[in-house]
């Protein structure tokens, strides 16, 4: 099971999330990392809070592409800085967490949703590449 931290949550809290699945019987479970709400129309993340949330033992996704939305940014539509979000994969490999995830398109800015953040199809296999070279050159 996958469970998106909530962008108002706090890494330390995300032990309850845990302890509330475990009670239920569910053992195997991730949770995703995509930023923390920071004002109107903005996420950051704070790499931090995937340092904290790997030293209490939870298996840390990092969602490179939501991590990066601007909601409700461009008026009608949520914003992003696309751009950014292969910057900040490589530093989430780089504390270890278990996995990456982004979205990517051939053509971002005609995607049907999330376009603004997506990594251009084109650029993918070199990112992957290099998060691959991270992890090994940080983890061996």
């Amino acid at each position: 099971m996958n469970v998106k931290k909530g962008q108002f949550l706090a890494p330390w809290d995300t032990v309850n999330i845990a302890d509330k699945l475990r009670s239920f019987g569910c053992e195997r479970f991730l949770i995703t990392e995509r930023g923390t709400t920071f004002g109107y129309n903005n996420l950051v993340t704070d790499m931090r809070s995937l340092y904290w949330m790997r030293k209490e033992g939870l298996p840390v996704i990092f969602d490179a592409t939501h991590s990066v939305q601007r909601p409700g940014g461009l008026g009608g539509t949520t914003g992003g800085d696309g751009e950014l979000a292969p910057v900040l994969a490589r530093a989430a490999v780089a504390t270890g967490v278990e996995g990456v995830f982004m979205e990517t398109h051939s053509d971002p800015a005609n995607a049907m949703s999330d376009g603004p953040n997506q990594i251009p199809l084109e650029f993918m296999e070199d990112l992957l590449v290099k998060l691959i070279a991270i992890h090994h050159a940080a983890h061996g």
